[in-house]
């Protein structure tokens, strides 16, 4: 997930340099702990936006290719509309941000680029938790019109939906159990979420539903006149669009936190609350097209199967390789993700879920913005 940072100095580098071998003390390392040091912007402040809008831009044209071409693979490989969407677009979009957490746990030679995994495997779920819903929810709302719909309601499996609910729940309340305690044989346990995950995969692969007739597949966009596209067309359009959505992301992280430091924001603000919704936004992005197509099934499929991964692989690569140890910040952060998934729960088991609902949800993560300020500036 995340390439959050602070902007501390230590041992006489400047703030953004590296990362040093001795720990920072007191609030510093909290930050540290949670991502990579903020590059102090070297460009000139039309570069930035220009590189910002451009970035964005590139995303969201990416993510258009990658969900047509991601729907396509799935029916390639005969797999259920909504195992698409959890397993295959959700590892796809993931994966550059897992990759985040295995370079900084396994690759990392200090502790505190060790600790990055740490902040990665929690900030990735508390987005996804609050915000993705929360654009689903908002988009489902102002799009009802265009989607001719008579009302305002979710059209997805709840029950299902619930049950991933509490899938993730119930490994995400053992994952902050163990960063608050600290035993000698923890490591090992990093084994039980990747055995997790694989259960998941497992069952989502088992199910094979099929598309409603309003969901059914737009023309591949590398060949729009086909109506069976070639598998290598396919997987280029795919490959190509989720390299773009990689590189894209990346400088985008790096102008919001350029950004951040031009308008005076505290890095830890920056390195807390911005840098996460940046880095989750490809998902955010692919939940987003999918309603505007009427797929919010697909959509929420995407953001639960991203949950998933989140709570799981970079869980098991950071015990396999910290102490897991959680700071205040983490611990807020873990405790509002629980809340969001409870309330989510609740609202999904109840069946018939009016898009309007599950906005609120998306308040949760303002709350934690405004726990990072006052727990930097107190």
């Amino acid at each position: 997930m995340a390439r959050m940072a602070a902007a501390t100095g230590h041992g006489g580098r400047m703030p953004g340099e590296t990362f040093g071998a001795t720990r920072l003390p007191g609030r510093a390392r909290c930050v540290v702990a949670i991502g990579y040091p903020l590059a102090r912007p070297r460009t000139s402040s039309m570069l930035t936006a220009f590189l910002f809008l451009l970035s964005a831009g590139a995303i969201y044209v990416a993510c258009e290719y990658f969900v047509n071409g991601v729907e396509w693979f799935g029916r390639k490989l005969s797999l259920g509309a909504t195992a698409t969407g959890t397993v295959l677009a959700a590892f796809g979009t993931a994966l550059p941000e897992s990759a985040v957490t295995f370079v900084a746990v396994v690759l990392g030679r200090t502790p505190e680029q060790k600790d990055i995994g740490v902040g990665a495997a929690l900030g990735g779920p508390l987005v996804l938790a609050t915000i993705a819903y929360a654009v689903v929810g908002l988009a489902l709302w102002s799009n009802r019109r265009r989607l001719r719909r008579a009302d305002n309601l979710v059209r997805v499996e709840h029950g299902r939906l619930a049950r991933d609910q509490a899938w993730f729940l119930g490994i995400f309340v053992v994952k902050c159990g163990l960063g608050l305690i600290a035993f000698a044989w923890k490591p090992w346990l990093g084994v039980l979420f990747l055995a997790a995950y694989g259960l998941y995969v497992w069952r989502e692969l088992q199910d094979d539903d099929t598309a409603p007739e309003e969901e059914e597949l737009e023309p591949l966009k590398f060949q729009p006149k086909a109506l069976d596209p070639a598998l290598s067309r396919v997987l280029l359009q795919t490959t190509l669009a989720l390299l773009v959505i990689a590189i894209a992301s990346h400088i985008f992280v790096k102008q919001i936190e350029a950004i951040g430091l031009a308008l005076q924001l505290s890095p830890h603000l920056v390195a807390l609350v911005l840098s996460p919704v940046a880095t989750e936004l490809p998902e955010t992005v692919n939940a987003l097209i999918w309603v505007r197509q009427g797929k919010e099934r697909l959509a929420l499929a995407n953001i639960s199967g991203a949950m998933m991964i989140q709570a799981t692989i970079p869980s098991a690569l950071a015990i396999f390789a910290t102490p897991w140890l959680f700071d205040a910040p983490l611990m807020v952060a873990g405790a509002l993700t629980g809340v969001a998934v409870i309330a989510l729960w609740w609202l999904f088991r109840r069946g018939r879920v009016d898009a309007r609902w599950i906005v609120p949800v998306g308040a949760l993560y303002g709350v934690f913005a405004l726990y990072v300020a006052w727990h930097f500036a107190a």
